[in-house]
């Protein structure tokens, strides 16, 4: 029996794209953990992306207490509208959801994710959206060739003050290691980076990586999102100050919101 729920409306951009949007959520309301909402950003719509990619990893997170939303960008699935190659129209798109998410999810606290080209159109927004207080990339596509189409998304996200996570295969086609180090080096605020050994950058994007880039999110279950006055986050054994070492400290993603200069989340929850 599934542990979560799943509604679809309709989401209107400020344009006139129509996004056919899901909300993943818990079976009971009282499981949800905490006010913060998900929202998870598809691969590129001309190569035929599309929020099912994303819906594994959307039903895990529900399963672990977090109300998440996926949608099809414009041109996508059952979206109206017309796709773009360099996925700036798209941006509009990811404003508007967390618009309506803002509107509807009685929510002030938003993580954007984004998977391979979702990740650069993702990125462009969120320092566009004051609610968002961290994001996470899933193959961001830093590389030469792929920077013909998304090299004018790089500033906005490096530039942002913003916590931010990268997550990537070792093997990724689009991306390579020294490329990724070398893209994050300038980066703004908080980065931490995640590199899974072996894996290109389609094989993330597979259902069978589904359950360890929720379990990466969020190991364990349970709340793990406020902060502990003690130490990192509830359940996190790092030390003050100390290399992030994930696996080995219990560390989750949103271990990186938090605003090392204070006793809280970097959104001052």
């Amino acid at each position: 029996m599934s542990n979560y729920t799943v509604e679809s409306t309709i989401v209107q951009t400020r344009d006139g794209a129509k996004l056919r949007t899901r909300l993943f959520k818990p079976m009971e309301e009282g499981e949800i953990t905490d006010n913060l909402v998900v929202v998870l950003v598809h691969p590129f719509s001309i190569l035929g992306g599309c929020q099912a990619f994303l819906q594994g990893i959307a039903a895990g997170l529900a399963g672990k207490g977090y109300k998440t939303v996926t949608f099809d960008m414009r041109g996508a699935g059952k979206s109206t509208g017309r796709s773009s190659l360099t996925g700036f129209a798209e941006i509009k798109d990811v404003i508007a959801i967390c618009k309506w998410v803002c509107e509807n999810l009685s929510s002030d606290r938003i993580l954007l994710v984004g998977s391979s080209a979702g990740a650069p159109i993702a990125g462009s927004a969120v320092d566009e959206i004051k609610e968002v207080i961290g994001y996470v990339s899933i193959g961001y596509p830093f590389g030469m060739f792929a920077s013909i189409l998304f090299g004018r998304h790089h500033k906005g996200i490096l530039k942002s003050p913003k916590p931010k996570l990268f997550v990537m295969g070792t093997r990724d086609g689009f991306t390579s290691v020294k490329q990724l180090q070398k893209k994050l080096s300038s980066a703004a605020g908080r980065v931490e980076t995640h590199l899974i050994e072996g894996t290109s950058h389609f094989q993330m994007e597979g259902a069978e990586f589904d359950n360890q880039m929720v379990n990466f999110i969020h190991p364990g279950g349970g709340p793990r999102l406020r902060a502990d006055v003690d130490g990192c986050i509830d359940g996190c054994n790092t030390v003050e100050g100390a290399p992030m070492d994930r696996e080995a400290n219990g560390c989750d993603v949103f271990c990186f919101l938090r605003d090392p200069e204070a006793e809280g989340l970097a959104i001052g929850s």
